[in-house]
């Protein structure tokens, strides 16, 4: 139970609400034990008005009277501290559990995009959802059955060897069985609920891909393909399930095999004690009542067993995550005032996912309020920069410098709250234009959104549609063309009036007039801020006050664009072909 150690600190968190569930569990269980000593004085009254040890019917009819209001009142009370009992142990699973998803997520949030390279969407989703709801189970279910069967023994055991120790020793004699079979048992569990929980990893995974392409596998007509690979995946999760449930299911017959060997010793020791005259009949139907009520504590041993050990294999799943130290870190607590003047000194950087060199010694310097812009083929670098400007990854070697800053020594949070980001993919939320626009400045103004709008030259579109801003545009924006969906992300860079704006590529899927609109639209919105333009187009970028020309991670000309046309090399010859292509 190593990996579940992590989950301590909840048990102090909740430590007030366990201890009352536990106290009310005690309470519970010890109510409902008073049964079998009721039962056992009315046998017994019985048999001693049918053997003529008592004369007085009167008196025994109104001593069984008693003895059932007791029974019902009891079995009424026990049930009621039940209902407490799971009000607050069950109560607090959830309570954990919330806990616990936050956790989660929030550490998702401070792991760096290396890390999501790394791993599948699908399986963090199954360790957030699948693996935390068997954790839960350990804190709910698993703590309370365990709690009723361990009053339940001791208090029942005790009682039990109080009235006779030789049957009690007969009676328990199964359970060294009961715990040697558990012991190999769980450690089956384990191991198959590790499997298990790497199978529905692998299945979300799939089933993710799967509809998040789906327009891809509609177009290529490889449907039933995937079906078949779907189909493949999906029996070898059924497998892995039916290899722990087989497991599984050992131990309820093992459980009540036991408990009636248990049963059959009461009933023959038992009898032939009574035969001795050592015992009375009503602790025969005693100690029958104490057997019975253990079958369930006792056959709830494997399933709280299964429960641990599929918890255990959940939690060393999600301890693999919450143990992995972020890359990026906040190194500063203080806020940092960002102003926007950015420098590259000898600049390097390689993926380490892939061992790419994306930078090699780049050098340049971006005063606040200048639009800098990059150029270059598919694979230059350009990207890399802006990530690096975000502090989504740490250079290798070099520094980046905000206003003199080292950028590892800045605020992180205040540095990316400067920023007004919009990738190259477009990405919308499954939410409404409006809300997705918002999420630049969830306080604007529905003027505020507008015009932002306008000055992404979308406005006009949105308006035509039948909800206008209030049109959902599906997940990830499926509903919108390439073109507006780069338009709105566009306009919640510009609702947000950051001091950084970055444009990564964000207009490949618009046309050249739309595309001079909305660039002259944002060289007038920008003029005090530092605006960065990546670009593959001579048009997106020549009204730049710099240009850097990048060429498998190397800055090959840099200057403005009057200086770059008059020069021969990449630049010159790349404008030379867009405009006879313009021509044309």
């Amino acid at each position: 139970m190593k990996a579940l150690q992590y989950l301590n600190k909840y048990f102090i968190k909740y430590k007030y609400r366990l201890l009352i569930g536990i106290v009310i569990t005690i309470f519970s269980k010890g109510l409902a034990l008073q049964v079998p000593q009721l039962i056992r004085e009315s046998v017994n009254i019985a048999e001693d008005y049918k053997n003529g040890l008592v004369s007085d019917l009167s008196f025994v009819k109104s001593e069984l009277l008693n003895n059932i209001l007791l029974i019902i009142g009891a079995a009424l009370l026990s049930g009621f501290f039940t209902f407490l009992m799971r009000q607050t142990i069950i109560v607090t699973s959830r309570l954990i559990e919330f806990d616990l998803k936050n956790e989660i997520y929030q550490q998702y949030q401070c792991l760096s995009l290396n890390f999501y390279k790394k791993n599948k969407t699908g399986d963090l989703m199954n360790r957030i959802s699948e693996d935390v709801s068997k954790v839960r189970m350990y804190f709910g279910p698993a703590i309370m059955y365990t709690m009723n069967m361990l009053v339940l023994f001791v208090v029942a055991i005790i009682k039990m060897y109080n009235i006779d120790p030789v049957l009690t020793n007969y009676t328990l004699l199964p359970l060294p069985f009961l715990s040697a079979s558990i012991y190999v048992l769980s450690r089956i569990i384990n191991k198959r609920s590790t499997i298990v929980q790497q199978y529905l990893s692998k299945l979300t995974t799939n089933a993710q891909e799967t509809f998040s392409g789906i327009s891809i596998l509609k177009s290529y007509g490889i449907e039933h393909k995937t079906t078949v690979e779907f189909e493949k995946l999906t029996n070898l999760t059924k497998e892995k399930n039916i290899d722990l449930f087989k497991a599984n299911a050992l131990f309820f017959p093992l459980m009540i095999l036991l408990i009636g060997l248990s049963n059959i010793l009461v009933i023959y020791i038992g009898g032939l004690r009574y035969i001795e005259g050592t015992i009375t009949l009503g602790v025969i139907a005693e100690f029958i009542m104490y057997v019975n009520m253990l079958t369930w504590p006792v056959a709830v041993v494997g399933w709280v067993t299964s429960m641990v050990q599929q918890a255990e294999a959940s939690q060393k799943r999600i301890n693999e995550f919450l143990e992995f130290d972020p890359e990026i870190k906040n190194n500063c607590s203080t806020p940092s005032k960002i102003l926007g003047n950015i420098e590259f000194k000898n600049v390097s950087f390689i993926y380490d996912d892939t061992s790419i060199t994306a930078l090699k010694n780049i050098n340049f310097k971006i005063q606040k309020g200048k639009t800098f812009a990059i150029l270059g083929n598919t694979g230059s670098g350009k990207s890399t920069i802006i990530n690096l400007i975000a502090r989504l990854y740490d250079v290798d070697t070099g520094e980046i410098l905000i206003d003199s800053r080292n950028i590892e020594h800045l605020n992180l949070d205040n540095l990316r709250q400067s920023i007004g980001f919009v990738p190259q993919e477009a990405f919308l939320f499954s939410d409404t234009i409006k809300n997705n626009i918002k999420f630049g400045d969830e306080t604007a103004s529905d003027a505020k959104i507008e015009q932002a709008a306008k000055d992404a030259y979308i406005h006009h579109n949105i308006i035509d549609f039948n909800d206008g801003y209030n049109t959902y545009v599906g997940e990830r924006g499926v509903t919108l063309s390439g073109g507006q969906k780069q338009r709105i992300s566009i306009a919640r860079a510009i609702i947000k009036d950051p001091e950084i704006l970055i444009f990564d590529d964000c207009l490949s899927a618009v046309d050249t007039e739309t595309e001079e609109i909305i660039l002259n639209n944002l060289y007038k919105f920008s003029k005090n801020k530092t605006s960065i333009i990546v670009s593959h187009r001579i048009s997106s970028v020549k009204n730049a006050d710099s240009v850097i020309v990048l060429e498998k991670g190397k800055i090959i000309q840099q200057g403005s664009h009057n200086e770059l046309v008059n020069i021969n090399g990449y630049y010159k010859e790349l404008y030379e072909q867009q405009l006879l292509e313009k021509e044309i």
